[in-house]
């Protein structure tokens, strides 16, 4: 049964009136009566008995408006349940650090509403998406399928950073402060520093590199201005680019737009 049909004959079943009907539904009183003959032709039962005077309910009419009434009622709970569950969130560390914090601030301020916000690798921001824990995620992988799509938001550019000027075929001479063993300074050194501090945050990397413990590569959108930091472009490396994937919408749900929208007042 077409959900407009059911509808239709609700709101005239609730009035027992085709222009009170149409009035709520902003659609023609001829549409309203032809909506619900279409309904009665489906289920093959007639429900509503039409004089020019009254509209009556038949005995399956009224049995099919309480149905349908709390079916409504029902219908209608989940999406407002929907529209208030906070917006679940997958990011990268590093996005999350800096440059993703005051796009959830203005979000949160413009439309009173929460978030929950997960900090995950890679392979668990996609896994997670796929599998429904998050509305959105926030990586450098650009995904583009039949369930999930991306869109790129911007550039990443990393840099080299140290106290004191390094020469680049000296980093291996140096500490690396490193977030994984995946990072970037192990594919562009030829050897491999005798010491390693792993630590999973950008912001304590940097202040680790401002008291001297090391050298690392970090996003150049990670560096507060005034850093007073060594940094060295790294034009061999490939830059990724940050993407933000969800579910392979038509349409995006309303908080998703309204996360959009966060993020093109915070970056205009």
């Amino acid at each position: 049964m077409d959900y407009r049909y059911i509808k239709a004959f609700l709101e005239t079943a609730k009035y027992l009136n085709f222009s009170k009907a149409a009035h709520e539904l902003n659609i023609a009183q001829s549409a309203v009566s032809r909506q619900i003959k279409l309904l009665e032709e489906d289920i093959g039962e007639q429900l509503i008995v039409r004089s020019s005077k009254k509209v009556l309910l038949t005995q399956k009419g009224k049995e099919l408006f309480q149905l349908t009434q709390n079916f409504d009622k029902m219908a209608q709970g989940i999406f407002d349940k929907e529209d208030r569950r906070p917006l679940r969130i997958g990011v990268l560390h590093g996005l999350l650090e800096d440059w993703l914090t005051p796009i959830i601030a203005a979000y949160v301020k413009r439309y009173q509403k929460g978030a929950d916000i997960h900090v995950k690798v890679q392979e668990e921001l996609h896994d997670g998406i796929e599998h429904g824990h998050y509305d959105l995620i926030f990586s450098t992988t650009f995904v583009q399928s039949e369930l999930l799509s991306s869109l790129k938001l911007f550039d990443e550019t990393f840099v080299l950073i140290a106290k004191n000027p390094v020469q680049r075929k000296e980093l291996a001479e140096h500490p690396w402060v490193v977030y994984s063993n995946t990072d970037p300074i192990f594919k562009i050194s030829k050897e491999q520093s005798k010491t390693v501090i792993v630590v999973e945050s950008i912001t304590a990397i940097i202040n680790l590199v401002k008291a001297g413990a090391g050298v690392a590569i970090v996003p150049d959108h990670s560096l507060r201005p005034g850093h007073k930091l060594f940094t060295a472009e790294l034009p061999e490396f490939k830059n990724p680019g940050i993407y933000m994937t969800s579910l392979n919408y038509k349409t995006w749900p309303n908080k998703i737009k309204e996360f959009m929208e966060a993020i093109k007042s915070s970056t205009n």
